[in-house]
C-alpha cells in the first residue's frame, strides 16, 4: 500500500507536470486535467508557488465570473546543467525548467579522466559565475558506456577508454550542485518520453549510434536499468563470434557492423582495396570522420553511398532484434545517420520487416541530430525526478 507522503508526492509531480506540459492554466483546470480535487490543487499550488517552482501570471478570460489567476513554470526559480560526454566533444550546457538551453560551449575530450573532471570542473565554476543570480537544481551527465546507476559510477566506456571512473564526486565538490550519472541512450530516451512527438509514450527504445551503438529502453513507464544498472547494452550483442574485434574485448558486436566508427573502417578498406586496381581510383578526399562519409554520398560518391548502405542493413538487422524480442511501440534512431534517413530508412525499414514476425506494429522513426537528443537528455535526466520520477523506479 502506498503511504500519505507517496501519495503527495505522486499528487505533486503529477500537478507540476501538468503544469509543464499546458501553462499557462488556472487551478481549475489544473483540477480538471489531473482528476484531483480543487482544494488538493490549492495546496499543492500553494506549495509549488513558496518554493518558486511555479509562478502566477495574468488573468485568465472567462465568459463570466471572477477571472482566474495563470500559473506557469518559474523558469527564474533554477537552472539545470547539462554534459554530455562523447569520445571526441564534450558539451557543457545551461537550460531553464523548461529545458530551453540559455548557454551552450563545446571541448575537446581530455582522454585522460582526471584530466577531463579538472577541465570539466573548471568549466561548470566558470559557468556558475556568469549566471550569479541563479540558482542551480542539479548537473546531468550522459556518457557513452555502462553506469552502475545505484553508485552513479561509470564502469566501462569502451570509446573513451575508461574504466571505473567517479565522475559524481569530483564534480559535486568542485561546484557544490548534486550530480546525477546516466548512460546516453538511456539519457535519450528520457529526452524522448520527456517532450516532443514521443512525449508520453510508455514504452520506446531509443537507439543510439556514434562511435558505438547504444540502447536505452522504457517498458510500462519505467526505464530498464537491470540490477547493476547495465541493461540495454544491445550494441554489444554477438553477430557473428569470428567477427572483427570490438573495443569491448569481444567479437562480431553489433556495433562493429553498424556504428559510424564501423562506416569509417569499412570506407577505409573499400578505398585500399580499390586503390590497387588499375581501373578503380581512390577517393582523394581525406575521409576522417563519419561526416565526411555523409557528405561523401550526398555529391553522389559510390562508394559511401555503399557503406551507407550497408550500415542500414546491419542497424536493420539489430533493430529487429529488438522489435521480436520488446516489441515496442516505437524505436527512435539517434545520431548523425538521420541526416541520410531518406536513403537508409527505407532500408532499415526493409530488413525489419523481413527479419520481424511478430507483427508489433513498432515504428522506426529518427530523432533530428541538430535537437541534440543526448543533451536534451542531460536536462531530463535532473528534471524528471521532479516532474516524473516514474521513470526513476
Amino acid at each position: 500500500m502506498a503511504s500519505s507522503e507517496i501519495a503527495r508526492d505522486i499528487n505533486r509531480s503529477n500537478v507540476l507536470d501538468t503544469v509543464r506540459t499546458n501553462q499557462p492554466l488556472s487551478r481549475a483546470d489544473l483540477a480538471r486535467q489531473t482528476g484531483l480535487q480543487r482544494s488538493t490543487v490549492s495546496l499543492i499550488v500553494d506549495e509549488l508557488i513558496s518554493e518558486r517552482w511555479v509562478a502566477e501570471g495574468d488573468l485568465g478570460q472567462l465568459p463570466r465570473g471572477r477571472r482566474p489567476r495563470l500559473l506557469y513554470l518559474n523558469t527564474d526559480r533554477a537552472g539545470i546543467i547539462g554534459i554530455n560526454i562523447m569520445p571526441r566533444l564534450t558539451t557543457i550546457a545551461l537550460a531553464d525548467l523548461n529545458a530551453r538551453f540559455q548557454a551552450q560551449e563545446s571541448i575537446p575530450t581530455p582522454r585522460d579522466p582526471s584530466t577531463f573532471l579538472d577541465v570539466m570542473s573548471s568549466y561548470v565554476r566558470r559557468l556558475i559565475r556568469q549566471h550569479p543570480n541563479m540558482a542551480f537544481e542539479g548537473i546531468g551527465v550522459s556518457v557513452p558506456g555502462r553506469v552502475d546507476f545505484l553508485a552513479q559510477r561509470l564502469v566501462f566506456a569502451a570509446n573513451l577508454g575508461w574504466h571505473q571512473v567517479d565522475l559524481k564526486e569530483p564534480l559535486e565538490s568542485a561546484t557544490g550542485i548534486p550530480v546525477q550519472i546516466e548512460n546516453a541512450a538511456n539519457a535519450c530516451a528520457l529526452a524522448e518520453v520527456w517532450s516532443g512527438p514521443n512525449e508520453g509514450i510508455s514504452d520506446l527504445i531509443a537507439v543510439t549510434v556514434s562511435d558505438g551503438i547504444g540502447t536505452g529502453i522504457v517498458a510500462n513507464g519505467h526505464l530498464v536499468r537491470g540490477p547493476s544498472g547495465a541493461a540495454g547494452e544491445f550494441g554489444h550483442v554477438c553477430l557473428d563470434p569470428q567477427g572483427p574485434e570490438c573495443k569491448c574485448g569481444a567479437r562480431g558486436c553489433w556495433e562493429v557492423y553498424a556504428s559510424n566508427a564501423a562506416a569509417i573502417r569499412n570506407y577505409a578498406r573499400q578505398n585500399a582495396d580499390r586503390s590497387r586496381k588499375p581501373e578503380e581510383k581512390a577517393t582523394a578526399e581525406p575521409v576522417t570522420s563519419f561526416t565526411d562519409i555523409l557528405s561523401l554520398a550526398e555529391r553522389g560518391d559510390r562508394r559511401a553511398g555503399e557503406v551507407l548502405d550497408e550500415m542500414a542493413r546491419y542497424l536493420g538487422l539489430g533493430i529487429a532484434m529488438l522489435v521480436n524480442g520488446l516489441a515496442p511501440s516505437v524505436i527512435v534512431v539517434v545520431g548523425e545517420v538521420t541526416r541520410a534517413w531518406k536513403r537508409v530508412g527505407p532500408l532499415i525499414e526493409g530488413v525489419v520487416r523481413e527479419c520481424a514476425r511478430t507483427h508489433a506494429g513498432t515504428r522506426i522513426v529518427p530523432t533530428d541530430d541538430a535537437t541534440q537528443p543526448r543533451l536534451r537528455g542531460t536536462i531530463a535526466l535532473v528534471l524528471q525526478k521532479h516532474f516524473r520520477p516514474r521513470l526513476f523506479a
